[in-house]
């Protein structure tokens, strides 16, 4: 069976990686095992996704195997030349799949279909500037797809660790796609239940995710309940853990230089 293709774009800017790089392997590896949050959240970009998308910060892959068959080709990155390695390593039996270290903000331009990104954006100092590299990735009319931490106060002792620079309310991303010249489809939050859990656990208890335990308990038996109830709201919870954003990107004369 042919292998998915890796390419490095990019020169080596792990001094540019915030964050403790170990304690960001422990959060994924958590998180992996969080089977219906994951496929809960990858819904939301299933619908802009097109033929050929492209996700920036892929981590260990759990998210691009949910749309990896929704897509004729599919391109994951991620930034961390460690974590790229093992990502080339979990992507190496799809054919149809290109494994590329890239780091935002970049001048490089591309013609994606969609761009998703989860949990990236509170990474980077420059959010425009990188907001601006997305949309110069993805061909006109596409779409950009974000998940990202919401509201201030949560900021914890695990989003420091982690190199997280911010939080998120509707507003600040409403504001932050905009002066990167995007045209704003929807903002909204997600996962109500998950805000009150998540600053009571890391706020609180001063815990960090950690593998089974509360994270399994959480997935199996909260993560249904709080979906359903959000259902029922029209998925318009007044707030959340995470702040939900899809974007589409201008014609070409009106892109980001």
């Amino acid at each position: 069976m042919e292998t998915a293709r890796s390419e490095d774009v990019a020169p080596d800017r792990t001094d540019e990686i915030r964050g403790d790089r170990q304690i960001q392997c422990d959060v994924l590896v958590a998180l992996a095992e969080c089977r219906n949050h994951r496929k809960w959240f990858a819904a939301f970009a299933k619908p802009y996704l097109g033929e050929h998308p492209i996700e920036i910060g892929s981590g260990l892959g759990d998210y691009a195997l949910e749309w990896i068959p929704l897509a004729e080709k599919f391109t994951a990155t991620e930034a961390d030349p460690a974590l790229c390695a093992e990502l080339k390593k979990h992507m190496a039996t799809y054919p149809n799949v290109t494994v590329r270290q890239l780091l935002l903000p970049t001048e490089e331009r591309g013609d994606h279909s969609c761009l998703v990104s989860y949990n990236v954006l509170e990474h980077i100092d420059d959010h425009v500037g990188a907001l601006q590299s997305m949309a110069r990735l993805v061909r006109p009319e596409g779409y950009i797809v974000l998940v990202c931490p919401a509201f201030p106060f949560a900021m914890s002792p695990v989003d420091i660790a982690t190199g997280h620079v911010r939080r998120y309310t509707k507003r600040t991303m409403t504001r932050a796609l905009a002066e990167a010249g995007l045209q704003v489809v929807e903002v909204r939050y997600a996962n109500s239940l998950g805000l009150i859990c998540y600053y009571a656990f890391t706020s609180l208890l001063k815990k960090q995710p950690s593998t089974g335990g509360t994270m399994s308990f959480y997935d199996r038996l909260v993560v249904p309940l709080v979906r359903f109830f959000e259902r029922l709201i029209g998925d318009r919870p007044p707030f959340g853990q995470s702040v939900v954003a899809v974007a589409r990107v201008k014609e070409e004369g009106d892109r980001p230089e």
